[in-house]
């Protein structure tokens, strides 16, 4: 039944029509206006061609047809809805005289694959492979992403603003929160591998990791060894310590090392891909305290506060103008 679906669905996608076979000539036609926004119509086909990499995710997670048709009606109701604002942003943005380059598109993939530690081709095949979207596509969005970026940062930028209290109100419910998510404290021993390192380089750094697990186990002051040994200038007065995370925040090799230890036990050293290698303590439970995360709550507080401007901004924009949702 999936293969059945995702054919007719690209036959639409390309064609616009949905043709039976011999027995049955009629054809069915599926072009139609879903949505006007002031004298610009959104399509029936622009709606499907954007809701593809949504359709590549139900179909890898749906079971059966209902599931299908159910998902796939939510997601074009919210994907139309977003549509509708994206034009309201377009205008704005052209009103701005706004525009992105190639360039600015170009600097933006490398970044997302920076961040992945992607090369450009492994993110492009990822991109196909988990989002259903060719490269003209993926470009096309962070096109969409970047205009809007700008948008947001000309017009309700200076409408934010962030105060220690906000930054402490979004700290009690991130306190709150973290309590539900089975929060470990841990301590962190890390060693970076050097970009380029060779494997030699790689098999000392592993000796003296067994080293310090020995000494660490046999009784010596892991803070210590921490302040001695570990690269992370950020935790390493601390004793190594973020304060409580929750468990599924950790890295995959982190959580499965330390999902059977108990305050005060050190695991074996912990390899992170080609980066590092962590020596881990299970700490005592602790709720890092405002200080030790208020960057990051102020950065947090500040993200709902564009979110809450940008709404409003967004609403003040559709006044006057006139929308007629046909879904």
């Amino acid at each position: 039944m999936r293969r059945i679906v995702k054919r007719a669905l690209a036959a639409s996608f390309v064609l616009g029509v949905a043709a039976f076979g011999a027995r049955d000539a009629r054809a069915v036609i599926v072009e139609r206006v879903v949505a006007v926004i002031g004298e610009r119509p959104i399509l029936l086909s622009e709606l499907q061609y954007r809701a593809r990499p949504y359709l590549h995710r139900i179909y890898s997670g749906a079971t059966n047809e209902a599931q299908v048709a159910a998902a796939k009606t939510e997601i074009e109701k919210e994907l139309l809805q977003k549509m509708i604002d994206e034009r309201i942003m377009e205008a704005a943005a052209d009103k701005a005289h706004l525009n992105v380059s190639a360039d600015e598109v170009d600097n933006a993939m490398r970044n997302v694959a920076n961040q992945a530690h992607l090369t450009m081709p492994q993110l492009l095949d990822a991109v196909h492979h988990q989002e259903g979207l060719t490269e003209s596509q993926y470009r096309e969005e962070l096109r969409r992403q970047i205009t809007e970026g700008k948008l947001m940062q000309l017009r309700v930028r200076g409408r934010v603003r962030v105060t220690e209290s906000d930054a402490r109100s979004v700290y009690q419910r991130y306190v709150a929160d973290l309590e539900k998510q089975n929060p470990v404290n841990l301590r962190l021993l890390a060693k970076h591998i050097k970009p380029g390192a060779t494997a030699e380089e790689v098999r000392q750094l592993s000796m003296l990791a067994n080293r310090l697990v020995d000494r660490a186990r046999r009784g010596e002051d892991f803070c210590k060894l921490v302040r001695e040994f570990s690269d992370d200038t950020i935790t390493r007065g601390k004793c190594g310590e973020r304060g409580d995370q929750p468990m599924a925040a950790l890295y995959p090799e982190v959580q499965a090392a330390v999902k059977d230890l108990h305050v005060g036990d050190v695991t074996e050293p912990v390899p992170i891909g080609t980066e590092a290698i962590l020596i881990v303590q299970v700490g005592p439970p602790r709720a890092p305290a405002f200080e030790e995360v208020k960057d990051e709550m102020f950065s947090r507080a500040y993200e709902e506060a564009m979110e809450r401007q940008s709404k409003q901004w967004l609403d003040e924009q559709k006044h006057g103008v006139y929308i007629d949702i046909r879904l």
